[in-house]
């Protein structure tokens, strides 16, 4: 008990001592963002790498490179995400527990589907965080006044709207036959002169 106390103290100290131009109250609320943008962060790592590992099939080679390209962004975009926690005077959060309660993004577990799926997943996982990001953006600057941190998560929302752009295109590409014509599945909108 007497550890939770002092603790809360030396965080209620810090967030005082901060003088950046935004109160107290708005640092609190942009960290509360920040730290359900970090869980959200965190269980896409988690199952980028799970999917990195469990692939099988004629698509291993080019999505295990993928995954090991977009888990190592995703880990430097955590730690950025934890330090802008920090500077703000916040603390970001660290558990399992506390990840999965502030996560939008929902684990599968017990659950090793077949690669195509794996991406579809991801491209949901991705969507959904964008998503979210967007709305952060708004918040961080409409609500709060903190551009910075609108910025730095305009910044992020890029980064997975490419991730996902490229897990869509692999997806994409499965309707197409080998000679690079579009199966039935698949239909292009005629053009018109």
């Amino acid at each position: 008990m007497f550890h939770w106390v002092w603790s809360q103290k030396l965080k209620d100290d810090i967030m005082r001592k901060i003088n950046i131009g935004l109160t107290e109250e708005q640092r609190a609320g942009v960290t509360e963002l920040l730290n359900s943008d970090l869980a959200n962060a965190y269980l896409v790592l988690i199952k980028t790498k799970k999917f990195h590992w469990d692939v099988v099939g004629p698509q291993f080679r080019s999505l295990h490179q993928l995954w090991e390209e977009h888990y190592q962004a995703l880990t430097a975009n955590i730690d950025a995400l934890a330090e802008r926690i920090r500077t703000l005077g916040g603390f970001p959060i660290g558990t399992a527990q506390d990840f999965l309660s502030k996560a939008s993004v929902k684990e599968q577990p017990h659950n090793i589907p077949l690669a195509t799926e794996m991406v579809s997943q991801l491209v949901d996982d991705h969507e959904l965080i964008i998503r979210n990001l967007r709305d952060h953006v708004d918040q961080c600057g409409e609500t709060f006044h903190d551009q910075g941190t609108a910025d730095f998560l305009t910044g992020l929302m890029e980064q997975h709207e490419e991730m996902a752009w490229m897990l869509r295109s692999f997806i994409e590409g499965e309707s197409l036959k080998s000679d690079g014509a579009q199966s039935t599945e698949m239909k292009v909108p005629a053009q018109v002169n």
